[in-house]
């Protein structure tokens, strides 16, 4: 299979996906790019696909059973090669199955699916959980695209605009990228967080619990990137500034709270599959032009 994997639609719209972490390098739609030209002097990557954890784990290591494994930031998903499963020239389904060197990390079987489909305008982005083990399965699962910022060239102040309105705070992430029990406060003012760079020297912000199952990156001068959520109820955004791109993270679960020295299947926000079960979380990106804020 080849490194990187080309999707076309009828409109013209295209995406490529690298097998290596289902990582989505490249979208184009209606003429304009949209995922962050990488450089690997600021991060390396453009969309690492996170499983089975979200953010960080204390030490870099979760709890089974009595027994500790080295599981570090964001799981391992994005640094193993995935195998197509289904491919056409709109769609593309790729799969990773746990292997021995998965189980040394995290003691469990399972298959996870990624799920690319171009639309006219649009990027659908699903992620499938399979427990295909014989005991339940804790897993935490996220999105990390990074869009350009600013979003097709504008000079205009950027925001996001929620679906309903949203608290204003968000944890504090101390040492370690643990989440504190303290929170501080963004400039999010009913439904709109105006984005400057400034907001991201102490780390993400990560809305917890949200009310939205939609939201908007608006670039000021009429052209906005939709976001439709299904089955993630936390939102981060993330940047390293002053790199021209923002991260739009839908995730399940979040990093370990400061204060949780517990096993994984305690860790709050984990969600747990029975033997057999799966589960589908999903986005659709969809680029808006002409468009005015509602």
């Amino acid at each position: 299979m080849s490194d990187t994997i080309l999707l076309q639609h009828t409109s013209g719209d295209s995406a490529r996906i690298l097998a290596f972490g289902a990582e989505l390098v490249a979208w184009r739609a209606q003429g304009v790019d949209l995922i962050w030209a990488k450089d690997a002097n600021i991060w390396d990557q453009t969309a690492p696909i996170l499983f089975p954890v979200v953010g960080w784990t204390r030490g870099g290591r979760v709890r089974v059973d009595g027994a500790q494994y080295p599981l570090g930031l964001h799981g391992f998903a994005w640094k193993k090669r995935f195998e197509t499963a289904e491919r056409r020239a709109d769609y593309l389904r790729l799969a990773l199955t746990d292997d021995a060197e998965t189980r040394a990390l995290y003691p469990f079987a399972f298959r996870l699916e990624v799920e690319f489909r171009l639309r006219a305008g649009a990027l659908e982005n699903n992620l499938i959980v399979v427990n295909t083990g014989a005991r339940p399965l804790p897993y935490a699962c996220g999105l990390h695209p990074a869009f350009r910022w600013p979003l097709a060239g504008s000079a205009a102040p950027h925001a996001i605009l929620f679906e309903k309105e949203e608290r204003a705070d968000v944890p504090i992430i101390g040492p370690g990228g643990l989440f504190a029990s303290q929170t501080r406060t963004t400039p999010l003012q009913g439904r709109r967080l105006p984005l400057a760079p400034a907001m991201f020297a102490e780390d993400a912000l990560c809305f917890l619990n949200i009310a939205s199952e939609r939201l908007v990156f608006d670039n000021g001068a009429g052209t906005r990137l939709a976001v439709a959520l299904e089955g993630f109820p936390h939102v981060g955004f993330w940047t390293l500034p002053p790199a021209p791109y923002l991260c739009i993270e839908p995730w399940t679960g979040y990093g370990d709270p400061d204060d949780f020295e517990g096993d994984l299947y305690e860790k709050p926000s984990m969600r747990i599959l029975a033997p057999g079960e799966g589960a589908r979380h999903g986005a659709i990106f969809a680029l808006e032009q002409n468009a005015s804020l509602r």
